[in-house]
Formats: structure tokens, sequence, C-alpha cells
């Protein structure tokens, strides 16, 4: 199974280290991020589950729900934080699923359906390919997927701008640019009509090009709002 943008992020009951969750019912109301890992006790991993927990109050303010997985017990995912709290100085403070029959890991497409066995036999090699975000709206619908090697930490500060972006473009009938950031200009989205767009921006926009519609970030104008 391989997912894309725009289907129903698959649900699933799971062991975390804050007890059993079925994850729909885990999101509720709000936004998601799943962030997985190919096994416990890995450089790059520990470095970014460490991050995670540091920035935690940045998601908790966009009201976005943190989980971690990796394909091993919990059990071991709870001797990692050790780990991971002495090494990075911030110990996760949000769940962690064990993937240990590679339930999650599947069903998001990240391992193959032929895989099975002992967790504790394979390799963090083996499981190369559970090194994922996906980013869920509180619709369950997969809002980003993005997909990184084992040999490159994962860029969270990048996350935290797609997902403003996300949850600004979910709410206004606009896009954003190349690097935007919350608060910069954005572009009146190509679904708006010039009829439509003057009724909502009657002091107009910069128009370098006619399908380039530039204007302030809306986030203050409720007449913006996506319908």
């Amino acid at each position: 199974m391989t997912l894309t943008i725009g289907e129903t992020a698959p649900d699933f009951e799971a062991e975390t280290t804050e007890g059993p969750i079925r994850f729909h019912d885990w999101i509720g109301d709000s936004w998601a991020i799943l962030f997985s890992h190919p096994k416990d006790f890995t450089p790059v991993c520990t470095t970014e589950l460490g991050y995670m927990a540091k920035i935690q109050p940045e998601f908790d303010r966009r009201n976005v729900k943190i989980i971690g997985l990796s394909v091993d017990r919990t059990a071991d995912h709870e001797k990692w934080m050790a780990d991971i709290e002495e090494t990075q100085g911030a110990k996760p403070d949000y769940p962690i699923i064990g993937d240990a029959d590679f339930q999650v890991s599947k069903l998001y497409g990240m391992l193959g359906a032929d895989v099975s066995g002992d967790p504790a036999d394979r390799t963090a090699a083996d499981n190369q390919t559970v090194r994922n975000v996906f980013v869920i709206g509180p619709d369950k619908k997969v809002k980003l997927i993005l997909v990184y090697p084992m040999t490159t930490g994962r860029n969270f500060d990048e996350v935290l701008r797609v997902i403003d972006s996300l949850q600004l473009t979910a709410k206004h009938r606009v896009s954003t640019p190349v690097n935007w950031k919350h608060g910069e200009d954005v572009i009146i989205a190509g679904s708006v009509s010039n009829d439509e767009a003057k009724q909502i921006w009657p002091d107009g926009w910069d128009e370098p090009k006619p399908y380039i519609r530039i204007v302030s970030d809306p986030s203050g104008n409720s007449s913006a709002s996506a319908a």
C-alpha cells in the first residue's frame, strides 16, 4: 500500500509508551504528526526524538499532537527514552508506538507486506524505509508525507513551517510561496476568480503576472476564509 496526500490515514490500534491507543480516536479534533524510526538506539533518531521533545510546545500551540513509531517493542522504547534524555537534554513527553509486529509500518507503506519475524533479528538497515513524517489533519486526511534517508536528520523546523501553511490555507483561500513563513505575503488561490477576489480583498492585490496575485497574510481577515 502506498499512501498519497489527500487519502485517509489508516486507523489502527497499537501499544505505545503511554498505553494503548486507537489512532483516529487519539487524534480527535487535533492535527497530528506521525514520525517513524527504523530501530531503537540509533544515533540520528535519538537526536530527532530529543529535538521533538524540546519543541513540543510549538506543536501544542498549533493544536498538533506528536506520536513517534519505532520497529521495536515498547519496553525497548522506555529504555531508549532514558538515553534520549541523557544525551539530548529532553525526554519525549509524547507517545511512541511499539511496532514489533510491523503492523503500522505496513499499513503506512513503509515496509512490505511480506515482512515478518522477530524485530530484534532485523537491523536498522533492514528497516531503513521506516523514516517518514506524516502530517494528518483533523479530518484524518494525510496532508504531508516526507521520506528521509537514515543518514540525514529530519528538519522539524521545516515541518512546523509547513503546518503553519497547511493550517492557513485550510482556513483561507490562499497559497503560500517559496520559503514562506507566518506573517509574510501569500498568493490568492488559483480557484478564486478575480470577481471573488475583489469581494474578499476590496483593496486589491499586487499582480506581477495575471496568475500571481499577491496579498498580505489574511490570518486576521475573516472574509478570506475558505468556504
